[in-house]
């Protein structure tokens, strides 16, 4: 009986889906990357935000490392398999949607790489980072050097991969591989409950400009200033002239919204 790699469930407008290979820490094999491409290219029109969650100790262990020697794949077949990841990744980070990826355990290799690609990251006290590709005799093929590395910067990636290390939550945290740290004394929220709270949260936010937030400011920040700041300029065009913004400015203009202070 085949186990799918993604469980999914909806909680309102909030579309959850859980990694569901926990005797395996989740790692990423051919038909897994195949479920993800396929659930974020019909995302329900009601979905607001989604929640992505992991059974198990670990979110993700990366890539299948046994499938991949089993498989004994050419570089054409290999660049085929990267390729795949990379349309899958694309669909979670520029597909119009807040994505909120809650972490736990085991962060590694292509599981960061999926981390990556979500828009806030929401990590467990017992998350750790690592890029072993170095020691594996591999190489990152699901987009760290584009994401993951505009994250933390490309020297320290570089040094991540060359010595394997593992980085742990505190580190991650100050990089921003984690926006949130749960389960602390600081924070004894579990990470679960704090993602749902964040996504209830963005989902009550006008969607065209969540779609605008997601879906745009990566992309300007890869053009030159010239161009980014006319793509800024027509997004806000389009957003400022949606049809919630004037019942939300009025809210504002009425002193019916939320003020914004410290929290």
């Amino acid at each position: 009986m085949t186990t799918h790699y993604l469980k999914t469930h909806e909680t309102g407008t909030i579309g959850v889906i859980t990694l569901n290979r926990a005797k395996k820490r989740n790692a990423l094999d051919e038909a897994a990357v195949a479920e993800i491409d396929a659930y974020f290219s019909n995302i329900p029109s009601h979905i607001r935000a989604i929640v992505m969650l992991a059974e198990g100790e670990h979110f993700c262990a990366g890539l299948d490392l046994k499938e991949h020697h089993d498989q004994e794949r050419s570089a054409v077949d290999f660049l085929r398999v990267c390729q795949a990841w990379h349309r899958a990744f694309d669909k979670i980070q520029h597909g119009g949607i807040p994505v909120i990826a809650c972490l736990q355990g085991a962060v590694v290799g292509g599981g960061l790489e999926l981390a990556s690609a979500a828009h806030i990251r929401v990590a467990d006290s017992s998350t750790y980072f690592s890029l072993p590709e170095g020691t594996r005799g591999i190489f990152t093929g699901g987009g760290a050097t584009v994401r993951t590395a505009k994250i933390i910067t490309p020297n320290r990636m570089v040094e991540m991969m060359l010595t394997g290390r593992v980085m742990g939550i505190e580190e991650g945290h100050r990089l921003g591989l984690a926006h949130y740290v749960c389960n602390t004394a600081e924070n004894p929220v579990s990470a679960r409950d704090f993602a749902m709270e964040l996504a209830e949260r963005v989902a009550g936010n006008a969607p065209l400009s969540n779609y605008a937030i997601v879906s745009s400011i990566n992309r300007i920040a890869d053009m030159s200033a010239t161009d980014g700041l006319f793509a800024e300029g027509l997004m806000a065009a389009v957003v400022q002239t949606g049809a919630d913004v004037q019942g939300r400015l009025n809210d504002f203009v009425t002193k019916k919204a939320h003020k914004i202070k410290p929290t």
